[in-house]
């Protein structure tokens, strides 16, 4: 019997979503100085972003056999390996070239990391799923309010080259302690199961929320990619002032999600759901029309608030549907949630080339708006979860 520890092992899993935050955060942050230094247009800008996308889109799609047949140790330390190696090169890249592989390396160990962590959390909190990830996505938070944070307070005295290659090697240390712990045991160690993995893609509910998802992914990584750049632009700020109002993003989804640890205990996972959708529409709406400072602050926030409980609450119905196959049902899910990702950020970058940033923004609230539509059609269909792979 494996005698892993919930708490050493639920610490494991925050600290490897700490630093998902990070890779999700860190190339946005420094995108405005990375245009300036490389002298990028946008859609150039918004294909970095696609590219760390593909890269997480690439890790989401090896980590669920991987972890349902092995487990989840070996995995997660190659992820810290290749986000620390791909934090280090967008901080020292020199040519779009070197930037764009490091985005990819960066974005697949981010994948794996994500991945894996969500999984792992599921499997060991199988009596409140939706408020363990959610208390889970709190220190994705932390790492993505961090990075603007901390280089709006040190870029002056250091640069964020120097900044960024720093939390680069503090990552590394990750590995020790994931070294000298135990992990669950692997939920399929006789061999994976090819032909009840494949019956996943034939439930129609699981293709339902990983489309969910993909909306969902695409406006949360559209408004964390090119919010610094589009106060920046559009507002006027410095890039200092541009960051800290990007740090309150992921302050709003962090402090959210502390409560929703909590509130997801006491209230239908369907009213906080879809109260959060209204307060994200909100946000988005005052962001897009912020002519001042004040506004596009109190719009960012609001919109980070919005979208805390969307993942948990989807990734939940996930895992409790298929539980002896949640690594490759979170892998269903996630690649399409990172099509998403790597589609709608690239096409803001294109259509603000064409009619500017402030309008192509709009692609959030219609993103949202398919979200809440696309819910509405699935929740019938979820009233009975199922496990296909008990068959």
């Amino acid at each position: 019997m494996n005698a892993y520890r919930h708490r050493q092992v639920f610490a494991a899993a925050c600290v490897g979503m700490l630093l998902f935050g990070i890779v999700l955060t860190t190339l946005g942050a420094v995108l405005p100085s990375i245009i300036q230094r490389l002298g990028l247009d946008r859609t150039e800008a918004g294909s970095l972003l696609a590219l760390m996308s593909l890269g997480i889109l690439a890790g989401s799609l090896v980590f669920g056999p991987v972890v349902d047949r092995r487990g989840y140790k070996g995995m997660l330390a190659t992820a810290v390996v290749l986000i620390a190696l791909g934090l280090e090169g967008i901080a020292f890249a020199p040519s779009i070239a070197l930037l764009a592989v490091s985005a990819i390396i960066i974005g697949l160990g981010g994948g794996v990391m994500n991945g894996g962590t969500n999984a792992l959390v599921a499997d060991i909190s199988a009596e409140g799923r939706a408020a363990g990830l959610a208390y889970l996505g709190v220190y994705f938070g932390v790492g993505a309010f961090g990075v603007p944070l901390v280089l709006g307070l040190l870029r002056e005295r250091f640069g964020d080259a120097e900044v960024v290659a720093g939390i680069g090697m503090l990552v590394a240390l990750v590995l020790a302690y994931n070294a000298a712990i135990r992990f669950p045991e692997p939920k399929q160690p006789q061999g994976f199961p090819l032909r009840q993995a494949s019956g996943l893609l034939r439930d129609r509910v699981l293709v339902l929320l990983g489309v969910i998802l993909f909306f969902e992914s695409g406006i949360e990584i559209t408004l964390g990619g090119w919010t610094a750049t589009y106060v920046n632009q559009e507002l006027e700020l410095p890039p200092e002032r541009a960051l800290y109002l990007l740090s309150l993003y992921w302050l709003g989804m962090t402090g959210a999600r502390l409560v929703l640890g909590w509130l997801l205990t006491r209230v239908s996972t369907v009213a906080v759901l879809l109260s959060s959708l209204g307060v994200a529409f909100a946000g988005a709406l005052i962001l897009i029309g912020a002519r001042t400072t004040a506004s596009a602050g109190a719009g960012t926030l609001l919109a980070g608030a919005g979208f805390a409980a969307v993942f948990p609450v989807i990734l939940g119905y996930v895992a409790d549907r298929h539980a002896r196959l949640s690594g490759t049902a979170f892998g269903v899910v996630l690649v399409m949630a990172l099509m998403g990702g790597t589609a709608l950020p690239y096409v803001t970058g294109v259509l603000g080339d064409a009619i500017g940033l402030r309008p192509s923004l709009a692609i959030v609230p219609a993103g949202l708006i398919c979200v809440a539509g696309l819910f509405g059609i699935t929740l019938p269909r979820l009233r009975r979860p199922r496990d296909d792979t008990s068959r």
